[in-house]
């Protein structure tokens, strides 16, 4: 990168190999030369391909349905075989993932957006302001978050729906991210940029949304992915207590705590979304880790 380029510039660049690239354009190619990141995108896009278009080109959903036999193992009618309730366990897995994708992906843009948002207006006022908006970041970050989300969606009246679920959960996974994003607006505010923005007269808030957080962007995007990750364990661990999706809706928590007591006698209802949910957060760890090597700014070297 040139010794001149400021954090605040679009147009940051390096010649690789005689080849002049953008900072945006070496962040791509060292995304894609990374191979855990790039099979793991190409996996988790298979999976929403099938949580969200596998029910349009599959006979039975996530209902019980009188033509389906109860308890009956992986058949050509039935892959994943069927639960004793009447359901077609393929169908109910579709679902399943479908509803947790779309919690895990609200979480992850709420909570991210609150957190950056807070975190940046902390480190750029500073003072009494970080002070008093930090601590109340500590509150969040000691709560149990199991725990409180659990007993919240616990008392919603007539069962929560995923939507709710997500705002639930969001509400209580944005603090990681502000301390985060708080540290780098730490190290960014005082630099050239920022002050020249001051100078132009421009407004606090205009600074942060304009110039910090796109900044802090590299941090953000990782923090968010992750956020992903924990957001599907917390959805789990949710409907695996029953605090989360209600029937007649299903998620892939609820499958396997609807399962636990059949995992050695019909183990075609515990272990397939079991699996899903290990292969999903897997796969958002693996891109989030190639996001991270994509975006640090010492990555001089390209991933061979």
């Amino acid at each position: 990168m040139s010794e001149n380029s400021a954090p605040g510039t679009a147009v940051a660049a390096e010649v690789v190999g005689g080849v002049q690239r953008t900072q945006l354009q070496m962040i791509i190619r060292r995304f894609l030369r990374h191979r855990p990141a790039m099979i793991s995108l190409g996996v988790l896009v298979l999976i929403a391909l099938f949580a969200f278009v596998g029910p349009y080109f599959w006979t039975w959903d996530h209902f019980v349905h009188r033509e389906i036999p109860p308890s009956v193992p992986p058949s050509a009618d039935h892959p994943l075989g069927t639960t004793t309730a009447g359901h077609d366990v393929l169908g109910q897995l579709m679902r399943g993932a479908q509803q947790t994708l779309k919690v895990a992906f609200t979480v992850s843009l709420l909570g991210t957006a609150v957190g950056s948002l807070w975190g940046a207006t902390a480190g750029y006022y500073g003072g009494r302001v970080d002070a008093l908006m930090m601590r109340i970041v500590d509150v969040f970050m000691i709560v149990p978050l199991l725990v409180m989300v659990a007993a919240i969606a616990g008392s919603v009246r007539g069962g929560t729906t995923w939507w709710a679920v997500a705002l639930i959960i969001a509400a209580f996974s944005w603090a990681q991210i502000a301390r985060v994003v708080r540290g780098v607006v730490l190290s960014l505010r005082e630099q050239e940029f920022v002050e020249a923005a001051r100078a132009a007269g421009a407004s606090p808030g205009w600074i942060i949304v304009r110039h910090l957080l796109p900044n802090a962007a590299g941090p953000i995007i990782v923090a968010a992915t992750l956020l992903v990750a924990v957001a599907i364990l917390l959805e789990a661990g949710m409907s695996f207590l029953s605090f989360g999706i209600q029937l007649p809706d299903i998620s892939l928590g609820q499958m396997i705590g609807d399962a636990r007591t059949a995992a050695s006698t019909r183990p075609w209802l515990f272990y397939p979304p079991g699996v899903l949910l290990v292969i999903v957060c897997l796969t958002i760890n693996f891109i989030g880790d190639g996001l991270r090597d994509a975006l640090d700014p010492r990555q001089t070297m390209e991933r061979r």
